[in-house]
């Protein structure tokens, strides 16, 4: 409780416009108060000049449920996951009669190619606004893994859900079933494509 006051009356400073927040100050950034991490300087890479993000953002938590790794990202990117946590992930494991405490991240900003594949498209992780998540952690231990759970039981059900549901806030979706690569995690990304992709 003590830290979720101390975020709001950082709030109050911090939470305007699109800005992401006073660079290095733990609160509430990208003008969210359930988006709790730390504005960072800009960053680029020296493997190429089309990675790289203008107001990153380390994220601890959002929606009150905390990130297995701080992911860096924009602030698009931060909002959608956000918004995707609090509206339908939380939802979705309530209806299971659990409560989610956790997301477990593997992966965020780095510069590479998509998939890694020699002379490829640089990847939407290489801009910021991409983010791979593998399960959720619940209360008292419990584990939902998209490796392990998909297809099965209820906990199946919880990730198929929050995949259909991801598709909107996201405009890139893929999961187990799209391509090898995407078996044993979400890839969620903000890139514009038009029209959501999501498989």
């Amino acid at each position: 409780m003590k830290l979720k006051a101390a975020a709001a009356l950082l709030c109050v400073a911090a939470c305007s416009g699109n800005s992401a927040g006073p660079i290095g100050v733990f609160g509430p950034v990208c003008g969210s108060s359930s988006i709790l991490g730390v504005a960072e300087r800009a960053v680029s890479s020296p493997v190429s000049r089309q990675c790289g993000i203008d107001n990153p953002v380390r994220v601890h938590e959002v929606a009150g449920v905390r990130l297995s790794q701080k992911p860096l990202l924009n602030c698009g990117a931060a909002k959608s996951l956000e918004r995707w946590v609090r509206k339908d992930v939380k939802p979705s494991v309530k209806d299971i009669g659990e409560r989610l405490e956790s997301i477990r991240v593997i992966a965020h900003y780095t510069c590479r190619t998509r998939n890694n594949r020699a002379g490829g498209r640089i990847s939407e992780h290489g801009k910021g606004n991409a983010i791979d998540i593998a399960g959720f952690g619940l209360k008292g231990g419990v584990d939902i893994s998209v490796l392990r759970d998909w297809g099965n039981g209820e906990k199946g059900e919880v990730l198929s859900r929050a995949r259909r549901a991801a598709c909107g806030p996201f405009g890139v979706v893929l999961g187990p079933g799209s391509d090898r690569f995407h078996r044993d995690h979400f890839h969620l990304d903000v890139s514009n494509l038009g029209r959501p992709y999501c498989r």
